[in-house]
């Protein structure tokens, strides 16, 4: 006989099955063992009668996170028995034989109890196997899938970026330095400078990966190594081409993520994700100037959004446009990387747009300087070397099309899907400045 998963075994209602999984919960009734049973696919009851004497003899022993192999019959529930509350509440299987796989310890705290972010995390081989974890990290995949799904059908072509590289994107930002080369070489920020080579070749491309950020922070938003997801496209008009592309991929996500996530969404008690048709933009400037009527701060002269102004006009956002979403354009060009295209309508401002999704930046994009020469000049303005970047120039200096794209870190917007208020609860395993698995001062 086959493994049934358990998933699947309400199509075997009155029949033997074989499941294997996890010991998630153990009750005792009397004379009666219930085990909760949890495999990939999801948890079912399991009840060992005491008129086998052997099984109970094995249940007695058995405790949570043990690994067995199960042999019973699958039954309906009466229905003063259903528990509504679970996807299989109705049914369970009446236990004929229990092969013990592997022993578990005995566990530190009940993993689905409440406990603070350190223990968490601190714990991650066990805590992951708990409903919430598993629950983010489903949801994470699918955004992922999704992802990819909707740029396939778009054309778009994926490819794998270096995460060695020898000068970074960002123009000078703190990098990690990799001392192994003859000449020191850095941890990618970002796949910026192979995307756009990818342009030359393809189009209309996308890559996944980790990059790195050397920042000295600790906060709820920022991590040093997160996964990037990121494109580039070629022949376009402006900015805005971009922006109703990732307006496009926005919707398809978030359906993507009602369609096949409809119990970890519940779970988490979050109200479906509001993409607009068309997300709606504005400039910095114009943000600035609702957060001082609105809010009487004065913020005009600043160059960015502070994450308090993040959240003022997402909040806006969703009053006046009905939208989760908001595009904030034309940040100033001394604030932005040496490859975005300045706007020629709006001197000193760039093509450039931060997209916000319930109060947080998520996404960094806009046009980007295809022509030569003046992607040499603006490096020289920004006190750049374009000796350093020859690699990277020969895709200008041999022709490219007027191209655009943007990176959108997934997890933040995985965070932000489920509400969740620090970033590390959506990364698998967080590094940050006080953490590499463990905190780094124990």
């Amino acid at each position: 006989m086959k493994r049934t998963y358990i998933e699947d075994l309400k199509k075997h209602i009155d029949k033997s099955v074989i499941i294997f999984g996890w010991v998630n919960v153990r009750r005792d009734h009397g004379k009666l063992i219930f085990l909760d049973v949890r495999d990939k696919t999801g948890i079912v009851q399991t009840v060992l009668l005491p008129k086998h004497k052997s099984i109970h003899e094995v249940g007695n022993e058995l405790r949570p996170e043990w690994v067995i192999e199960i042999h019973g019959r699958v039954h309906k529930r009466p229905d003063e028995m259903v528990n509504e509350d679970t996807p299989l509440g109705d049914i369970e299987i009446e236990v004929t034989e229990i092969i013990v796989l592997s022993r578990a310890y005995e566990l530190p705290f009940d993993k689905d109890s409440e406990m603070n972010l350190d223990t968490y995390l601190d714990h991650l081989p066990l805590t992951l196997r708990t409903s919430k974890s598993r629950a983010i990290f489903k949801v994470q995949m699918v955004i992922m899938a999704a992802f990819r799904e909707f740029l396939a059908k778009e054309g778009f072509i994926e490819f794998q970026s270096p995460k060695i590289i020898g000068q970074d994107a960002e123009g000078g930002a703190s990098v990690f330095d990799v001392a192994y080369f003859k000449t020191t070489a850095h941890l990618a920020q970002s796949p910026q400078f192979y995307k756009q080579i990818m342009v030359g070749v393809y189009e209309k491309v996308f890559t996944t990966g980790n990059v790195f950020r050397a920042e000295k922070h600790s906060t709820t938003r920022h991590l040093n190594e997160y996964t990037s997801l990121d494109i580039e496209m070629g022949f376009i008009e402006d900015h805005n081409d971009v922006m109703e592309l990732t307006s496009k991929l926005m919707r398809h996500i978030a359906g993507s993520v009602k369609k096949n996530c409809k119990d970890e969404l519940t779970m988490f008690d979050i109200a479906d994700v509001k993409v607009p048709n068309k997300i709606p933009d504005i400039k910095l400037r114009k943000a600035q100037k609702i957060i001082g009527e609105m809010y009487e701060e004065e913020c005009s002269n600043e160059p960015d959004l502070s994450p308090q102004h993040e959240r003022w006009i997402s909040d806006y956002a969703l009053e006046k446009y009905n939208s989760d979403f908001i595009f904030i354009t034309h940040y100033p060009s001394e604030k932005r990387p040496m490859y975005i295209y300045d706007d020629p309508k709006d001197p000193g401002y760039t093509r450039s747009f931060d997209l916000l999704f319930r109060g947080i930046e998520i996404n960094t994009g806009g046009q980007r300087i295809h022509d030569y020469d003046a992607l040499v000049q603006k490096m020289k303005d920004k006190g750049l070397d374009p000796k350093q970047f020859e690699f990277y120039l020969q895709a200008f200096k041999y022709g490219m099309p007027p191209h655009g794209g943007f990176g959108m870190g997934l997890e933040r917007l995985t965070a932000k899907f489920l509400g969740l208020m620090n970033i590390k609860e959506a990364t698998l395993f967080p590094r940050e400045l006080n953490r590499i698995d463990t905190l780094l001062s124990e």
